[in-house]
């Protein structure tokens, strides 16, 4: 499940960061957008989803920024100063961020990207596994509203319209839920 480029945001208003992040996370395998203006970064998270998110501490509002991005896929990397490294670190890892030290080792950084880039995946995953999860638990819940109106309207028992719904689809070379919405639509 790999993917050729990895998209990155990177917010900050550091110039020399910004010059040293693009000379470390390059194309083909990184395509990195850099932004100075932490609403215009919040915008474009809440319209584009990035495999991978760096904000720079910048006096709290990276911090903030990050909090903010913590609802979406992405794997946060918050470049937090050395001096208040722990406090920072403590506040937002239970949102699942990430504190990078800044400035850091380009070394420990790149290990850092392989590693949300592992994250990464992993997150892609799951979040295929939950939306197949529910897209089955919403076909079992209209399977069952269809048997319950079979039961109440053709006064069928749980067992004969579980049995009329799989026939149905299977001798009409449909899927249950079909069937199940067609009953829902006649007898609703």
């Amino acid at each position: 499940m790999t993917e050729d480029r990895h998209s990155v945001l990177l917010v900050t208003k550091d110039p020399k960061l910004s010059q040293l992040v693009s000379v470390m996370l390059m194309p083909p395998l990184f395509e990195v957008d850099i932004l100075s203006d932490f609403n215009e970064a919040r915008r474009r998270v809440s319209e584009r989803v990035y495999n991978i998110i760096l904000a720079d501490y910048a006096d709290g509002e990276g911090s903030d920024f990050a909090l903010d991005a913590s609802d979406s896929l992405s794997t946060i990397l918050l470049l937090t100063p050395p001096a208040i490294f722990e406090e920072v670190s403590y506040r937002v890892e239970g949102y699942g961020i990430i504190s990078v030290t800044n400035p850091f080792d380009q070394f420990y950084f790149y290990n850092m990207i392989k590693a949300a880039i592992a994250v990464q995946y992993k997150v892609q995953i799951l979040s295929s596994q939950t939306t197949k999860l529910k897209n089955k638990m919403e076909e079992i819940k209209l399977v069952n509203r269809a048997k319950m109106l079979l039961m109440q309207n053709l006064n069928m028992t749980e067992q004969e319209a579980h049995h009329y719904i799989e026939k149905e689809a299977m001798n009409r070379g449909l899927k249950k839920t079909s069937v199940a919405e067609n009953v829902v639509k006649t007898y609703a």
